[in-house]
């Protein structure tokens, strides 16, 4: 018998599989097509173990798939362009293609060691002008529907990366990427309008039946839809309104001040001359701080007396009308009513600067709330509304608003429009030319692609202009209306747009004329199995879903949602870190490779929990799957010591075994279960060494082993197909037929349990002769009989002979 050397068969069938194109398909009618995609990924060079988690997942699911006769797709590709490559790019004195395409050759040989299989026919580069060309025909396509528009805005800048980010993309008041405190400054920049498809985003979440309901809340937080009432105070001895708009409008009798955000454009217009220097000074102190400073609730509250007041609607009465950071002017109108009983920082602010503070909603009409109460209750200090419902006088009063003309029922979100705009080099540039007579003209789709010209200096400015500017020959160009010399927009695109639509490419990956086929499309969207990490719940997948309802509704998408099935896998940590090269803690996959194999590798990393789960890597565990290889390579490839002995009895044990570990695996496979799957097959091993020692190899020992070899190729694709070559089988094993059970082999044997209560024999109950003692005292405790003689008292001891008797002491 020749020894297991995975260094030896590894790299042999790695080499043999893409020769072969194993997993290279077309579009076929005669077998159900199979989508599975894992996040495009960025090429940042070398791979580690968490990285290893998230493509073996998505290889098992392909390999599997295959086998049960699907027409799988399983493509890969690179998010190629952004903020990384540059930055080491302009650390390192490379250029940044350069430093992209050798980390992405990189990636493919590392990739190539883990033994993970793609259709690297459809292999789509990111930063590559045939895939960016069909980037820019998307942004042509949202600005003809209204979709991308440029406005002058405040916006969060990373100080550290020298660009604009999404308000998705600040995490805690701090960058995404590189983790630097955001600041807030003013620019010219590009958005696209997801607010228009807020609605939709937010109700077809109820149609993604098969997404982890912890990325849909997410999402729906996000959108943060709410229904309220907006209306207008008048401004005591001017003509002037500020419109506000607030969810609680059972509290308006509430309202003792009205608040303005530092930005609101009736500041300066409403501020009395005795107080204007205090409240331009605090503008300036309030567009230093970030928003998260702004809203922390721990922040001491600050503010200012504009001098003006407010009229309240109902009452009459004049209220105070103050400039505080708390309110955001990027937030419904930029203004609120200040109820300080009702709201923790309305509250707050009141004790700070001595206002008053009325009651008007209480859960026990009979005493005072305990202050600031935020809940409904009974309405008091509120006229003729005292002892009502704040749920119902909540109904009333905005139809009284409605009927008055001062305000109106609406919906609010709080997602805001997707800021693209990026000041950086390395991106797709933006597709618009600004001409002095014609205004904002976009590229003609027939001048597509608008390449990136490849700089010397790529630098980011700092200044807010992207390193574009600096060259005349890229910026100087014609107006495509009217001829006149124009500029072209020198801001690149945020490289989440290069991976809102990357999936669709995958199914038509050659097309010059278009960025896909609709056939193509039809065929293979959307993507059945999608897999990545829960960190994009609000950047990709929301992006992703907003961009194919726009292709949808244009007609090029045939699919509204592009992703069925979502799986979000956990993070592997080291020494109680993620395991991370900036933390110096990874285990490479070449280390992995070269001391115990991928094979090894895959397992640990499979078997050591469910995939969702967070793992601690563990040395021990990597011997341990090490062990098992080689055991079961013994078990498969080594004689028997005994000659074959026939005992029909073991047969049928074996065969049962075997059948009920098919439909474990199965099972375990589809609803991502790979630890417990890989457990099963360990178990029936355990069996057939047993077997083997005292039976030899037998008829249905070798039935076992051959369908086990079948069974572990998802999750150890070299071992087992060297190991079904050395039995004289056809390859290859992974394009094999996944092995069926019997029902009838699997069906339990039905043993009776006499169930005694203090010793009496009170009924009997048939159960599957591997039950536990915990199912059948459950099963016990539901029958009538039982029920009866307990009477409701407490099971002092219990005693179970396994399959016979369950005694019960009361």
């Amino acid at each position: 018998m020749k020894r297991y050397n995975p260094q030896e068969i590894e790299p042999k069938w790695q080499k043999k599989w893409n020769e072969d194109k194993l997993y290279h398909v077309t579009e076929r009618s005669d077998k159900q097509k199979y989508y599975t995609l894992v996040m495009f990924p960025y090429p940042s060079g070398d791979l580690h173990m968490g990285h290893m988690r998230n493509y073996t997942i998505g290889d098992v699911v392909a390999r599997y798939y295959t086998m049960k006769g699907y027409n799988v797709l399983n493509p890969m590709g690179w998010d190629a362009f952004g903020q990384p490559a540059e930055n080491a790019a302009i650390k390192n004195k490379v250029h940044p293609k350069e430093w992209t395409y050798r980390n992405i050759a990189r990636m493919k040989e590392q990739l190539f060691k883990m033994g993970v299989v793609y259709d690297w026919d459809r292999e789509v580069t990111a930063c590559a002008p045939d895939y960016y060309k069909w980037t820019q025909w998307i942004f042509l396509k949202l600005y003809e529907r209204g979709l991308a528009y440029r406005k002058k805005a405040p916006a969060n800048w990373c100080p550290t990366c020298k660009t604009v980010l999404a308000n998705e993309e600040v995490i805690d008041g701090r960058c995404w990427r590189c983790k630097t405190p955001v600041e807030r400054r003013e620019f010219e920049q590009w958005f696209f309008k997801i607010t228009e498809y807020a609605e939709a985003l937010l109700n077809d979440l109820d149609t993604l039946e098969h997404w982890p309901e912890k990325v849909k809340l997410m999402q729906k937080n996000w959108i943060g839809k709410s229904e309220g009432l907006e209306f207008y105070f008048e401004v005591q001895g001017m003509d002037e309104k500020i419109y506000v708009y607030t969810t609680r409008p059972d509290t308006i009798y509430g309202v003792t001040f009205v608040v303005l955000a530092p930005e609101h454009p009736l500041v300066e217009k409403i501020t009395t001359p005795e107080h204007l220097d205090k409240v331009r000074e605090y503008i300036r102190q309030a567009k230093n701080k970030s928003e998260l400073e702004r809203l922390t609730s721990e922040k001491e509250k600050t503010g200012v007396f504009t001098g003006s007041y407010a009229i309240h609607p109902l009452t009459k009465k004049p209220i105070p009308i103050y400039v505080a950071d708390y309110v955001l002017a990027t937030y419904g109108t930029g203004a609120i009513m200040a109820v300080p009983a009702h709201d923790s920082r309305d509250y707050d602010f009141a004790v700070k600067f001595n206002l008053p503070i009325i009651p008007v909603i209480t859960p026990d009409p009979n005493k005072a709330p305990e202050l600031p109460y935020e809940e409904e209750g009974i309405m008091i200090n509120s006229g003729e509304y005292n002892g009502m419902k704040s749920s119902e006088f909540w109904k009333l009063i905005v139809e009284k608003f409605e009927n008055l003309g001062i305000g109106k029922k609406k919906v609010q979100y709080r997602l805001r429009d997707w800021l693209i705009s990026r000041q950086r080099y390395w991106g797709a540039p933006i597709p618009i030319i600004y001409c002095p007579n014609c205004g904002i003209v976009p590229v003609p789709y027939e001048d597509l692609p608008v390449e990136l010209p490849e700089l010397s200096d790529f630098e980011p400015t700092g200044t807010g202009e992207s390193p574009l500017a600096k060259v005349p020959e890229f910026v100087n160009t014609k107006c495509p209306k009217c001829g006149s010399p124009a500029r072209r927009e020198t801001d690149t695109l945020a490289t989440f747009v290069d991976s809102s639509w990357y999936y669709f490419r995958y199914t038509d990956p050659h097309n010059d004329k278009e960025p896909f086929s609709r056939n193509k499309a039809e065929y293979w969207m959307p993507v059945d199995q999608y897999t990545g990490g829960i960190e994009h719940a609000i950047l990709h997948l929301l992006y992703s879903r907003f961009i194919t309802k726009v292709l949808y509704d244009a007609g090029y998408s045939p699919v509204r949602e592009p992703f069925k099935r979502l799986f979000t896998q956990g993070m592997v940590y080291k020494d109680g870190q993620i395991m991370s090269k900036s933390l110096g803690n990874i285990v490479s996959v070449d280390y992995m490779v070269e001391n115990y194999g991928a094979d090894t590798a895959r397992l640990f990393i499979l078997f050591v929990a469910p995939p969702e789960v967070d793992i601690e890597w563990s040395d021990e565990g990597v011997e341990g799957a090490n062990r098992f290889l080689n055991r079961f390579w013994r078990l498969v490839l080594e004689d028997a010591e005994v000659e074959p002995k026939i005992d029909e009895e073991q047969e049928k044990l074996i065969k049962r075994k075997l059948h009920k570990t098919i439909k474990k695996v199965t099972e375990d496979i589809e609803n991502f279960k790979f630890n417990t799957a890989i457990a099963a097959i360990m178990e029936l091993t355990n069996l057939l060494f047993e077997h083997k020692r005292s039976f030899g190899r037998t008829p249905a020992f070798e039935e076992a082993i051959r369908t086990s070899i079948l069974l572990l190729s998802p999750f150890v694709p070299h071992i087992t197909e060297e190991l079904w070559v050395e039995l004289g089988n056809e390859y290859s094993v992974h394009m094999q037929k996944w092995p069926s059970y019997d029902p009838e082999m699997i069906k339990e044997e039905v043993v009776t349990v006499v169930i005694q209560i203090n010793g009496r024999v009170r009924d009997r109950i048939d159960v599957n002769a591997d039950a536990t003692q915990e199912e059948i005292l459950k099963l016990a405790l539901e029958r009538d009989n039982v029920k009866r003689y307990l009477d409701n008292k407490e099971i002092k001891k219990i005693v179970y002979v396994p399959g016979k008797i369950l005694s019960l002491y009361v």
